[in-house]
């Protein structure tokens, strides 16, 4: 079958969404699809940074689009680069020959419209990989209002492609329960978790031995925050958390990614006059166990406002480096879920949003418990976000699919 996947991202960027999609465009080449992916030429995090327009990589065809860098420093420098990516696949989609499936993500918000439109007009069948939930994120997060004309046309846009989609993937029961809510059949939409990067990422103690070394870290614990920090991933207790320990040498906290508020966490480390606070851009993916593997406690951040519309994924492989674990938000979520099913593991704590006493009162307890106290637990629930365990999940939905036509 032909096999037309669409996001913003694509190998060899580091984002999550590039990574897992890039993942399972390999698993579809090696059933014998011919995939090809249609992504932005721009690094997600580093715009200046261009990838070659086409190449074939693994089997994939890739091919990169030419799309604004305006970046992330401001809502509407955001909003311009979204506008052009959308712009130039809609030219590339109305060139396009016919394929079997589409497999559209969210980034930027709503290309999944394009693509429905494309497959109502030339009979593909639109599978909606849902990363977040837009407009709702939007509203949630304050960028837009309620009840506007901006966010009811979004709206109107998103249940289009919801109602238009052959199968929808949801990564957690609380994003299913949102979109069926939207007036979506439950059974058209599965629910299937973002994979660990488990064929890149395992506990390295030597590429922790490095990493440390590199970054001054050898005889400190280190509490680490790794991936996209984003409004809706707010710092404010993590960071309120490394004031109170600014005195004491033992701790250092290493946020390590990028996205809008990476910078706001150096300028608080500076205005504070906090030196244990260390920011690191985005590692290479081969790098990537060395770099987790460093920290003694990671910490995973969501928003109150945003279950159901966000999946923090940086979970799945911080269970299998076997990494102490401090949740900084709400419950229900699917992340409280994962660690109530670790039966109250003391390697893993939730605490709440403004709670930095309780974030620090975790951080002491891990520093004494040890940081790698319970690896067959850690394995036991990293193996059910395993690639090996979910990919073939998702291939099988496609395919079986597709077959039932």
């Amino acid at each position: 079958m032909r096999i037309l996947l669409l996001n913003q991202t694509f190998h060899p960027d580091v984002v999550a969404t590039a990574q897992v999609l890039s993942d399972f465009a390999v698993g579809m080449v090696e059933r014998g699809h011919h995939v090809t992916a249609l992504a932005s030429r721009r690094a997600y995090d580093k715009p200046a940074h261009r990838f070659p327009a086409r190449e074939t990589w693994r089997g994939v065809d890739i091919q990169r689009l030419p799309t604004s860098g305006f970046g992330k420093g401001a809502k509407w420098r955001r909003a311009l680069d979204f506008a052009c990516f959308n712009a130039v696949i809609l030219f590339r989609l109305l060139t396009s020959p016919r394929y079997d499936a589409v497999v559209a993500l969210t980034s930027p918000p709503l290309v999944s419209y394009l693509a429905a439109w494309f497959c109502r007009l030339r009979g593909a069948k639109l599978f909606y990989w849902v990363m977040d939930m837009n407009p709702d994120e939007a509203v949630a997060a304050g960028w837009l209002r309620e009840g506007s004309l901006p966010t009811r046309a979004l709206e109107t846009m998103s249940r289009f492609s919801l109602r238009q989609s052959h199968r929808i993937i949801a990564l957690d029961r609380y994003m299913r329960d949102k979109i069926v809510a939207k007036g979506i059949p439950a059974e058209r939409v599965a629910v299937i978790p973002p994979w660990a990067h488990d064929e890149a990422v395992h506990f390295d103690a030597a590429g922790r031995a490095t990493f440390r070394a590199a970054h001054g870290l050898e005889g400190k614990f280190v509490i680490m925050y790794s991936g996209n920090h984003s409004p809706v991933h707010p710092l404010t207790t993590l960071m309120e958390a490394a004031r109170q320990l600014a005195a004491d040498p033992r701790y250092v906290f290493c946020f390590v990614g990028g996205g809008s508020e990476h910078p706001k966490v150096r300028d608080f480390a500076e205005e504070n006059r906090l030196k244990n606070i260390l920011c690191l851009p985005y590692q290479p993916l081969a790098e990537l166990a060395g770099s987790l593997s460093a920290a003694d406690l990671h910490v995973v951040v969501m928003g109150n406002p945003f279950v159901g519309m966000i999946h923090p994924c940086k979970i799945y492989n911080i269970l299998t480096v076997g990494a102490p674990v401090l949740y900084v938000g709400p419950e229900p979520s699917h992340l409280a879920d994962i660690l109530a099913s670790m039966g109250g593991s003391p390697h893993t704590a939730r605490v709440a949003h403004g709670n930095a006493d309780a974030a620090v009162a975790h951080i002491h307890r891990i520093a004494v418990l040890g940081t790698r106290g319970e690896p067959e637990l850690f394995a036991r629930t990293a193996a059910q976000f395993s690639v090996h365990m979910l990919r073939p999940r998702q291939i099988e939905l496609l395919e079986g699919s597709l077959a039932k036509q």
